[in-house]
């Protein structure tokens, strides 16, 4: 595009980027331009894994579009360059004024609902203080200002005795999270583990000293309380935010809703204080309540909730306000990395046999496993599989069928190994290879996540491949 913008300066043309947004609502670009001068296109391709022409041909389609929205998932998230990798992807946008356009944005691709209705009403590890200072005022209490723990954070914790206490809402901590065996260590160190579920789950089999199982109510249930039916309230990947009502029957009378159950702990923790907690759970509009007063954006939230489909939450950059420091949307200038390979990769003097991504089936949500079929990928009633290129199976001495280890690479004198996984042939690019989630989590290093984010780097993983040993399984 750089080079584009520059040929049609010369000629006079139509400019390819678009200079009245980028001089009225960003920063930086200057620096950004010159670091992609001093990008040489062969490490471009080179750590890219495409052609210039492929490139090339992407950037057209681009170019001539009018309103581009960039969506993206874990395939960008879960690497160790994953932060100015999406840096990337803003940039682009902003080159072209493609966000803050009808038609255009930027859309990270959740999934869950509770994904991003945490990180709205603050359940963050490190909270801004606007929000602590809104809930210091209305509820009239200190809020702790220091910072809390990231999964892996909380791991380590959990490992160095730390924090002694694990309550999970939901989930299958011990599965969905990488470096199975000492995760499953952490949580056994601990005192007391409560697990708040719908279902019982893996996680639910590695205990603390104590170990607590609540079920809960789904939020396909019908969840009465004093004050009749309750809904709770769910928001999307696009800030769109609806009531939810429960349609089934309960399976039992004594199953309590996340919400009631918090509020138990609550009120036998501190009493009624520094709320009424029986009070919210007779009514949860008296929650939406609280949240319109500490949280911004959700002023008449239990009215604005009860409009067919809900409502719109807004969000700044649409509308072309930007909550940055500069008061503008930043460009962001990173050299591409000497060497995709991780430090602790290289020390061990090995190079990888491929770079493993972790992924999911069709017959599978999240860590919930309902069958043994993938049809997407065409595989039938086995799942301790590895997708791979015939030229790279073969290159590497084995045959299509054959079963092997995958050993990964990290220099910290921990063997990581999944057994009598079925080398299958696919259609994959050369040095990669493919397997599923969660039963390669093991093979990913605690320590192995993106710079800046924590994120594990389930989408590179450097392995080793070896002979079965047996055709164990990994549980």
């Amino acid at each position: 595009l750089l080079q584009w913008e520059r040929e049609a300066q010369a000629k006079g043309e139509p400019a390819v980027f678009d200079h009245a947004f980028i001089a009225e609502h960003t920063h930086g670009v200057e620096a950004y331009l010159a670091e992609l001068d001093a990008t040489a296109w062969d490490a471009i391709e080179r750590q890219s894994g495409l052609s210039l022409a492929e490139i090339e041909t992407a950037a057209t389609m681009y170019r001539r579009a009018e309103r581009v929205i960039m969506c993206w998932a874990m395939g960008l998230t879960q690497h160790r360059h994953s932060v100015p990798t999406l840096q990337e992807v803003v940039n682009l946008q902003l080159l072209r004024g493609n966000i803050g356009r009808p038609g255009a944005g930027l859309c990270p691709v959740r999934g869950h609902s509770n994904v991003q209705g945490d990180r709205t009403m603050g359940i963050n590890d490190r909270p801004p203080a606007a929000l602590l200072d809104a809930l210091e005022k209305r509820f009239a209490f200190q809020v702790p200002r220091h910072n809390g723990h990231n999964t892996v954070e909380a791991i380590n914790a959990m490992l160095e005795g730390k924090a002694r206490v694990f309550i999970g809402l939901g989930g299958n901590f011990a599965q969905a999270t990488p470096d199975s065996p000492r995760t499953h260590r952490a949580l056994a160190s601990c005192a007391l583990t409560v697990h708040i579920s719908t279902k019982l789950n893996r996680s639910h089999l590695t205990c603390g000293e104590d170990a607590l199982i609540l079920p809960c109510l789904g939020r396909t249930d019908v969840d009465r309380q004093a004050g009749g039916p309750q809904a709770v309230t769910v928001e999307d990947s696009f800030s769109m935010l609806h009531a939810s009502y429960g349609q089934l029957e309960p399976l039992s009378t004594q199953m309590r809703s996340e919400p009631a159950i918090i509020a138990g702990m609550a009120k036998a923790t501190l009493g009624n204080r520094p709320v009424d907690w029986d009070a919210l759970i007779a009514d949860y509009d008296r929650i939406r309540e609280l949240i319109a007063d500490t949280i911004p954006g959700f002023a008449g939230f239990n009215q604005r909730v009860k409009h067919p489909g809900g409502f719109y939450l807004g969000n700044a950059a649409r509308e072309r306000r930007w909550n940055t420091a500069s008061g503008l949307a930043n460009f962001s200038a990173a050299p591409l990395p000497d060497d995709l390979l991780p430090e602790q990769v290289r020390r061990t003097g090995q190079r990888p046999d491929l770079i493993l991504q972790t992924l999911r089936s069709h017959d599978q949500y999240n860590t919930t496993i309902y069958g043994l079929d993938d049809r997407y990928r065409g595989v039938r009633g086995q799942r301790e599989v590895v997708f791979a290129n015939e030229a790279d199976i073969r290159r590497l001495g084995f045959e299509p069928g054959q079963k092997v280890d995958m050993v990964s690479l990290w220099d910290d004198g921990v063997e990581r190994r999944v057994s009598g996984f079925t080398l299958l042939a696919f259609d994959i690019p050369a040095g990669q290879a493919a397997a599923y989630y969660p039963e390669t989590n093991p093979l990913v290093p605690l320590e192995s996540h993106g710079e800046g984010s924590f994120t594990p780097t389930s989408k590179f993983v450097a392995v080793r491949l070896e002979n079965a040993r047996d055709d164990g399984r990994i549980l």
